[in-house]
């Protein structure tokens, strides 16, 4: 186990409290629409950012955990453009204006943030008291990539969603976005806005994106540091990639398979591990360079394929992939 002082712990987290908070002071003040240019410049700046934080971290605490640091970027990193294909979904769904996406996605990232740093804690815990939840975490991987590789032609379907059905049952909502406010006064009296119920349709997606994330880099490396940074720095770089490549996600048609096979790799990594630790040690491990080098693979794989696909067949379009049917097959069954 490394030795992260509580004082490298509070700079980290204050370093990227106020990279957010640059990032929510600039959607409040200046709510404009992101253009390539800018969205490249952050994208660049964000990239740089995390490849910064992990040279150092690999030269103050050593080249294996810089290594486990770099694989669990990665790891997040491509698991979060799944993410993106969701926000594409849900600004869509909910025909947010344009000038305001900046806003919302920035405030999913926070949200994003505080639920895996609590699933973190958990899982940290969990781990260091029961080395089965190798185990467990291993075959919830392997179930998530399963079931997102039999809907992987798929769109999570968002009006269904649980969360934001009861929001928009017990909720007064107005008919428009009153200026990208979460609640307004309409006669004296408090209503609020279409925003807060795609806030919280993000927020119900993000939870289920750390459902699977948290444990895919807990296959990497079991250090709670490196599993938030790792986390903290790929969420960081979404909002500026979601303008980014927005238009490139249609075309990525291969990318939930790729995802689904990055998750069963963990998976079993995962599981190799809990052998190898409570069945027998001759059982053997897959080491984190290995799991880089097939992570990245699989990621250049998917991207060539997709690309040359879209290219032979210019109207096929990419989903990001669903965990369980959506209600239009269910009614169709």
């Amino acid at each position: 186990m490394l030795d992260i002082s509580p004082l490298t712990w509070a700079v980290t987290i204050g370093f990227i409290v106020a990279l957010l908070a640059v990032d929510l002071i600039l959607a409040a003040v200046r709510p404009h629409h992101v253009g390539f240019k800018e969205a490249t410049a952050w994208s660049v700046f964000y990239i740089a950012v995390a490849i910064g934080f992990g040279v150092w971290f690999g030269m103050q605490y050593g080249n294996a955990a810089g290594t486990e640091y770099f694989a669990g970027y990665i790891i997040e990193k491509s698991l979060s453009v799944d993410n993106l294909f969701v926000f594409v979904i849900i600004m869509t769904t909910f025909a947010v204006p344009d000038h305001h996406q900046h806003k919302v996605l920035t405030f999913g990232i926070v949200l994003a943030l505080i639920m895996r740093a609590i699933f973190i804690a958990l899982g940290a815990a969990l781990i260091n008291s029961f080395s089965f939840m190798f185990l467990l975490f291993g075959l919830l991987l392997v179930y998530t990539a399963i079931q997102l590789f039999r809907h992987r032609d798929e769109d999570p379907d968002i009006e269904t969603n649980l969360m934001v059905r009861g929001a928009r049952r017990f909720l007064p909502v107005t008919a428009d976005y009153v200026d990208g406010k979460l609640v307004t006064k309409v006669d004296g009296k408090r209503l609020f806005t279409p925003l807060f119920i795609v806030l919280i349709a993000i927020g119900s997606v993000d939870l289920l994106f750390a459902l699977d994330s948290i444990p895919a880099v807990f296959g990497v490396t079991q250090e709670a540091y490196i599993v938030f940074t790792a986390n903290a720095f790929a969420l960081l770089g979404l909002r500026a990639l979601f303008f980014l490549v927005k238009g490139l996600l249609d075309r990525l048609v291969y990318l939930s398979t790729g995802l689904s096979l990055i998750l069963l790799f963990i998976g079993f990594k995962l599981m190799l591990h809990w052998a190898h630790v409570d069945v027998n040690e001759s059982i053997p491990e897959i080491p984190t360079p290995l799991s880089l080098v097939v992570v990245l693979g699989i990621l250049l794989v998917v991207v060539v394929a997709s690309l040359i696909r879209t290219r032979t067949n210019p109207e096929e379009k990419a989903h990001p992939g669903s965990l369980r049917a959506t209600k239009k097959q269910e009614d169709d069954a």
